[in-house]
């Protein structure tokens, strides 16, 4: 069990959560339900594509015993591949029915669309004949998905409507969402290269993968300062001053913006959990100063 729950990537899951929280205080009024469905939508997507990229990376060999980080399911021998996928395809069915709740009850045809689209890059992700990890793309849908679409979305689901506010805290949480990634991937740079799994971390090399990390970081705080500044000049088109709160993350982004620069090997490991924890500090300080600003 231990080794499933290490599988599912729980430090991580917080990049799919974080958006859910933070798109419904966005949003102009709260439905329990949606709410939770949206909430296993975000979880059973991320562990299916967790789990997809242990079964996909497993059987083609990209995952090793010299990869560093935490054991993978199918490298290790822990699991078969055919558990590992049928527990991804579970955790995506949990999501696609979740999804399907929420669409019936706003608007069927844009939601399903939408969903089609986060079940392809899913899939996608390290399976099929290209995955579009391995073609330095990976970062692009993180962004997308794990940012804009995840915060947007669930606004949208939750009022019907989405507010300026949703989509700068999307990209916000989108940015440390592709840091996160960035992280992971500069971690497993000798692993990748080796097996021809061409990421963008690959592709850009060591030096300057850690200044993309570095960047992705800056700029998701920048861009909190950008949308209030939006907010002073048109409040329709901005995100409220209270959103400030979200600068107080930069703390959590001190160490691991430092160890980027010099940790290697096991190393990595902590710069990578430290993302984590600046992307779901950032998201809830941001979800306090949306409701903050609604009830002031």
């Amino acid at each position: 069990m231990n080794a499933w729950v290490a599988g599912a990537r729980p430090r991580t899951l917080g990049a799919g959560v974080v958006p859910v929280l933070v798109g419904t205080a966005a949003a102009d009024r709260f439905i329990a339900w949606r709410f939770g469905a949206a909430l296993l939508v975000a979880i059973g997507l991320q562990v299916g594509v967790n789990y997809l990229n242990d079964y996909f990376d497993g059987i083609r060999g990209v995952d090793t015993p010299e990869r560093v980080g935490p054991t993978r399911l199918v490298a290790s021998g822990v699991a078969s591949p055919v558990a590992v996928l049928i527990a991804a395809l579970a955790s995506i069915a949990v999501a696609g029915f979740a999804g399907l709740a929420l669409a019936l009850v706003t608007q069927p045809v844009l939601i399903l669309f939408v969903g089609a689209l986060a079940l392809v890059a899913a899939f996608a992700y390290s399976g099929g004949p290209r995955p579009y990890a391995g073609l330095g793309l990976g970062e692009v849908m993180v962004f997308v998905f794990f940012g804009l679409m995840a915060t947007c979305g669930t606004a949208f689901v939750m009022a019907e409507t989405v507010p300026a506010a949703a989509w700068w805290c999307g990209a916000v949480l989108g940015l440390l969402a592709v840091a996160i990634l960035v992280a992971n991937n500069l971690r497993d740079i000798p692993t990748d290269a080796v097996a021809g799994k061409r990421t963008l971390a690959v592709r850009l090399g060591d030096v300057r993968t850690r200044t993309l990390y570095r960047a992705c970081v800056v700029a998701a705080f920048a861009t909190i300062v950008l949308g209030v500044l939006a907010f002073i000049l048109e409040e329709r088109i901005g995100l409220t001053q209270w959103g400030l709160l979200g600068l107080a993350g930069w703390i959590l982004a001190i160490r691991p913006m430092e160890a980027v620069g010099v940790a290697t090997g096991p190393e990595l490991v902590s710069v990578l959990s430290g993302t984590a924890a600046v992307h779901a500090g950032t998201g809830l300080l941001l979800a306090l100063g949306l409701v903050l600003a609604r009830t002031t």
